[in-house]
């Protein structure tokens, strides 16, 4: 029996050679997809004009807020006259927003590096406050504090005598944040003071030109490739981003590693899980407990332990001495002394630390490498303790890290640069997919009525030929 080209059995035939091909295409695409999608995001990532990376690393696209909850001393007289144990109660937050001016000074260098400053500044939200910034709160005496750890104690007392000061003073949430006059120091003095009109940096960070595993990565900051704090090669190092953004295409099973100034140190954050964000998909990295533990738990912590008194020996977790950084005897710690020894919860009562409220998270999208949502958590500290020289002073009974005040920096999303970014980046990807599976799906559907339409027409041709 004769078949001409435009007989049903051609058309199948046809049509199965044009599924297979359609089937066939689809599966090309998904590799070819894949590279079209990674060259796009590469080039993206970039830091230079006109990519998405750049203008989104050049000023923060959410507004950051730093909240601030100080810490009230309810019996300031009787821890002076019998010793007691501080009972402390919480106030705020007290919220300001920061990072609203964009990075300045930015300068792009031959090897592949660009350089910049970041203002600081603070603005105080009292939509976002629970109360003000007159609001008055009792707390350690930033100055009594810093002569007990910095001075001989027979000299701290005659300037604590001489100046009438006491372990604890009551000022307002303003002047402890950003800086009073101090009566025994004759200088001003805050817990952030100064902070307004200065700058952090200047930082160098590779663009990711020559190598996109290298975007965003810290080759200098105050022009230096390490710190010099810490006396130890390892612990001076400035290892991974400022943790704005990290390279695309992140790994679950690697560990990010971002340098904070605040703490004059390199961490890292461990993968904890995927999150929805606004409809994006986005990978959940934690500080882990190990970050500020004991050498005696984590050795690689021993060249950060610069106080053995404070510290007991170097056996005590939950604090950072910074005191070669900051000039000042300060200790860092996680809010609440989260993952932190007892001892330290034995000394101030009042304390309540709690995982969900007090830890550092940053929540980053796999694909770009762009942190999304950040939490920054830390604490303030500053240490005294038992003294015979130091009158009010005497009734102490054991050395108090006491906490003076604890931050949480953070950022969003907000729904705008969602939905760019789902516009301008998933929905290319998604539009790929659905051409991917269409492909596949259609082809293989044709491919296979189209065998089967040959297989029927088969069984008839041969029942007309019997």
């Amino acid at each position: 029996m004769g078949c001409s080209c435009c007989s049903t059995r051609c058309w199948l035939i046809t049509g199965s050679v044009a599924g297979a091909v359609a089937c066939l295409l689809g599966v090309i695409l998904i590799p070819v997809g894949n590279t079209v999608i990674e060259d796009t995001v590469k080039k993206e990532a970039v830091l230079e004009k006109g990519t998405t990376a750049y203008e989104n690393w050049i000023s923060a696209g959410a507004p950051v807020y730093r909240q601030f909850w100080l810490f009230d001393v309810q019996n300031p007289d009787e821890v002076v006259a019998n010793g007691s144990i501080p009972q402390l109660q919480q106030r705020g937050p007290y919220t300001y927003r920061t990072r609203y001016i964009p990075k300045q000074n930015i300068t792009f260098s031959e090897n592949h590096t660009v350089s910049f400053v970041l203002p600081a500044e603070a603005v105080f939200e009292p939509s976002l406050s629970h109360g003000f910034e007159e609001d008055k709160v009792t707390s350690l005496n930033l100055a009594v504090a810093g002569v007990y750890n910095l001075i001989d104690h027979a000299w701290a007392n005659m300037f604590i005598e001489s100046s009438k000061s006491s372990l604890f003073l009551r000022r307002t949430v303003r002047e402890l944040l950003w800086g009073y006059t101090d009566p025994m120091l004759k200088r001003t003095l805050g817990v952030f003071y100064p902070y307004n009109n200065t700058y952090d940096g200047p930082y160098g960070v590779f663009t990711g030109k020559d190598d996109i595993n290298k975007v965003s990565m810290i080759d200098t900051w105050n022009n230096q490739p390490t710190v010099p704090y810490w006396n130890n090669s390892y612990c001076n190092m400035i290892n991974g981003t400022d943790g704005s953004s990290f390279p695309p295409f992140l790994d679950k099973k690697k560990a990010l590693y971002f340098f904070s100034s605040d703490i004059c140190r390199s961490v890292s954050a461990d993968y904890d899980g995927s999150v929805d964000l606004k409809g994006i998909t986005v990978y959940r990295y934690m500080l882990p407990e190990q970050t500020f533990a004991s050498p005696t738990v984590n050795p690689d912590n021993k060249c950060f332990c610069t106080n053995y008194e404070a510290t007991k020996n170097c056996t005590l977790a939950g604090v950072l001495d910074i005191k070669s950084c900051k000039g000042f005897p300060v200790f860092i710690s996680l809010p609440h002394f989260l993952h932190g020894s007892p001892e330290l919860l034995d000394t101030v009562h009042g304390l309540n630390p709690n995982p969900e409220e007090h830890s550092t998270y940053l929540d980053v999208e796999p694909i770009t490498g762009f942190t999304l949502r950040f939490a920054k958590r830390l604490q303030i500290n500053m240490m005294y303790g038992p003294s015979k020289e130091i009158k009010i002073l005497n009734k102490v009974k054991e050395n108090t890290v006491f906490p003076i005040v604890w931050l949480n920096e953070s950022a969003a999303l907000d729904d705008e640069t969602a939905a760019r970014i789902k516009n301008d980046l998933f929905a290319r990807i998604e539009t790929l997919e659905v051409v991917q599976i269409s492909l596949i799906v259609i082809g293989a559907v044709v491919f296979v009525l189209c065998l089967i339409g040959i297989c029927i027409q088969e069984r008839r041709r041969r029942k007309i030929i019997a």
